[in-house]
């Protein structure tokens, strides 16, 4: 069984990785995007002062989605390679390919800058890993596939979650997507990389027992990307309970 460590994550194929996902919009972005901006609606320009992506690797639209509801947004990101090429895209401009998607954000949110630019402009790229954050920091946090693609190991993923959870304050927002029973992956041509297969009843056990207001939606698989081993993206949105107010049973949204 290999965690988090056992993978040479500074070696990430950034450019086999965008090819085989984010050159081009794919089902699973337009779904996760319109799920998200539902979320980010709720919130008014610049009234989350600051938001956390988790794990942020080189996909740059969770990023986008956050540029009008948050002031200032930390993308942690443990891998040089990644972290290179994040800062790349705000330093130099974002590739053609991110435009279609941005597009697509400021369809569903109209509150988002005219440009990407000025969405990306709040966000602040940190090196580090899920050890790294520090509880009651954010006023929400998300997260892509991120938690169940580093590990086999269930009480590492678990560990990550909880990580996740307690990086917002009590009342904040959680936001996420999982592969939906990913074994562990290739890229490319590269080496496998280490995963943890999740479903809906791993989340709830996971996330239930630490969160109020949980819901978890699910998008079919996509078959326009390479085969995976995926069976469908779960996205989950959740709060964390306030000191007083116990978590509740879990609700479904399909």
């Amino acid at each position: 069984m290999r965690r988090n460590r056992d993978a040479d994550w500074n070696a990430w194929p950034v450019d086999d990785y965008l090819t085989e996902n984010y050159r081009g919009l794919h089902p699973y972005d337009i779904g996760v995007i319109r799920h998200h901006a539902a979320v980010y609606r709720r919130f008014a320009p610049g009234s989350l002062f600051r938001t956390l992506e988790l794990g942020a690797g080189p996909n740059l639209y969770p990023l986008m989605l956050a540029g009008a509801a948050a002031r200032h947004v930390d993308a942690l990101e443990p891998s040089a390679a990644n972290v290179r090429y994040l800062r790349g895209q705000l330093t130099h401009g974002i590739d053609d390919s991110w435009q279609p998607f941005y597009e697509l954000c400021r369809s569903l949110d109209p509150a988002l800058p005219e440009s990407c630019a000025e969405a990306l402009r709040r966000v602040r790229i940190v090196r580090g890993t899920a050890d790294d954050l520090r509880p009651d920091t954010y006023d929400l946090a998300s997260m892509h596939f991120v938690a169940e693609s580093v590990t086999e190991d269930v009480d590492e993923f678990t560990a990550v979650c909880a990580a996740f959870v307690r990086a917002v304050r009590p009342g904040g927002t959680l936001l996420a997507a999982f592969m939906e029973r990913m074994p562990s992956y290739r890229i490319g041509t590269g080496p496998v990389w280490p995963a943890c297969p999740v479903d809906e009843a791993a989340l709830r056990a996971v996330f239930a027992p630490r969160t109020t207001s949980l819901r978890i939606a699910r998008l079919a698989k996509d078959l326009t990307l390479p085969e995976y081993g995926d069976t469908g993206v779960l996205l989950l949105t959740a709060e964390r309970p306030s000191p007083a107010v116990p978590p509740v049973q879990a609700s479904s949204s399909r």
